[in-house]
């Protein structure tokens, strides 16, 4: 993808929200901060924990990735608690 295709991608995006398909196949608009629980350990994060967070970003690869405390972490690394 190039840069040009990923500012257009972008400019319809917010980090402070995101869309997702729930276990009931309803789809719901949830704004930061949000829950997610820790299922791999990553960082200074352990299994179980749950954490805030605060923004999501896209990197060039279209990879979610979610800040928090300041920390930039791969989407999978969490599960979405609502």
């Amino acid at each position: 993808m190039t840069d040009h295709e990923l500012a257009e991608l972008l400019k319809f995006s917010n980090p402070k929200e995101v869309y997702i398909i729930t276990w009931n196949n309803q789809l719901i608009k949830l704004k930061c901060p949000f829950r997610v629980l820790v299922i791999n350990n990553i960082g200074w994060l352990k299994i179980g924990q749950i954490v805030l967070v605060t923004e999501i970003k896209v990197t060039s690869e279209i990879k979610t990735v979610f800040i928090i405390e300041m920390n930039a972490y791969y989407y999978h690394h969490f599960e979405i608690l609502i």
